[in-house]
This record gives structure tokens, sequence and C-alpha cells, in this order.
């Protein structure tokens, strides 16, 4: 049996465009998600990888949407091999059914590695030259400084919950746990 699996990084991202090519290719099941591909804990491609057995086929519509990294794919492959199933990427005509198609799959593999590494390398950069010329990374703080401080002194003194400091500033009680943990790091610097 030929199973197909789908994913796509963020929420707002469909698997529709895949779907239908595993489908057109004569995948008799799909198994979709919105993960990171860099997220080895996948729930679906677990299902997926688990629920096959000798002779069955594992279809995707491109090497990089089951695995983001030459390890990972070779995890997947060895499991794969287990088994005795086997690899078949759309895109890439990668066939696991050959030794050819072993080769080129580990070579592919390779490549998508490679790939996501320069991602990471250049939004690393990117981050560190924005931070040169000032820009601070992140999204604004939900609290101005003196709101922060009014805060930490409510929940220090017990004069109020987290909770309801949340509330009151009209914030998320994470924002008001990060206060006090700024307060706690600049109060170790004075001591």
């Amino acid at each position: 049996m030929q199973y197909g699996y789908a994913r796509v990084s963020t929420k707002e991202q469909e698997t529709q465009t895949q779907i239908d090519a595993l489908h057109k290719a004569g995948v008799d099941f799909v198994f979709s998600e919105k993960r990171s591909g860099g997220d080895t804990k996948r729930p679906e491609l677990e299902k997926l990888l688990s629920s096959l057995k000798q002779g069955d086929v594992l279809v995707v519509y491109k090497l990089d949407r089951v695995a983001r990294s030459l390890r990972h794919l070779l995890q997947i492959l060895d499991r794969l091999n287990t088994v005795g199933a086997q690899f078949w990427s759309l895109t890439e005509a990668i066939d696991t059914s050959t030794p050819a198609g072993r080769m080129m799959m580990q070579i592919v593999g390779a490549f998508a590695e490679f790939e996501l590494e320069m991602i990471r390398e250049r939004t690393r950069e990117g981050l560190h030259a924005a931070m040169r010329r000032g820009s601070k990374p992140g999204r604004p703080r939900a609290m101005t400084p003196a709101e922060e401080s009014e805060a930490v002194h409510l929940v220090q003194t017990r004069q109020a919950t987290k909770s309801a400091v949340a509330r009151r500033f009209g914030t998320h009680i994470s924002s008001v746990k990060r206060a006090l943990h700024r307060a706690a790091g600049q109060q170790e610097i004075f001591n």
C-alpha cells in the first residue's frame, strides 16, 4: 500500500497542493500535518511510520517535507528498511527500491540539510545586523518600564497575585512572569 505524507510549517499554509499530487500518483492514504520540518517529533509522521509494513511505500511530494536534516532522513530510511518498506519522492524522482535511488536520496538529503543551515545562518546574521543597528528583536514588551516596576512591586509585596496584576495591566500572566524574572536578574547584579 502507498501512504502519503504532506507537511507545511505554519498554520497559515495549506497542504492541498501536496495532497492533490499524492492522490494523482496513486497514494491510498495521506497523513498530513502543520509542523516545522526541523521538529523531529511529528505525531502524524510517527503514526505513518508505525503503520508501515513489508512492501508498503512512503510517498512524499518533496523530500524536505519529510526531513530537513540528513540525520533525520537516514533515521527514517532505516525505519523503512527495517520493516521492508520503500520511499518515493515525487518531485525529486527518488525511489529507494533501486541502489541508485538510495544513493540519490542521501545526496538530496545532504542538500536539504545544507539549505536549512544556510537559512538559519542568514537569519542569525540578519538578527545580529539588526541588533548592531539598535533594533531589539522580538515583540515589544506588553508593559511600560513604570508598569513593570509597579507589577513587580505588587507581586513581591503580596498585594496582588500574578493573575490579578495581569488583569490590571491588560496583559497575559506570562508578561508578568517575564517582568519578575527581569527584576530578579537586576537585583542579582546590584547585590
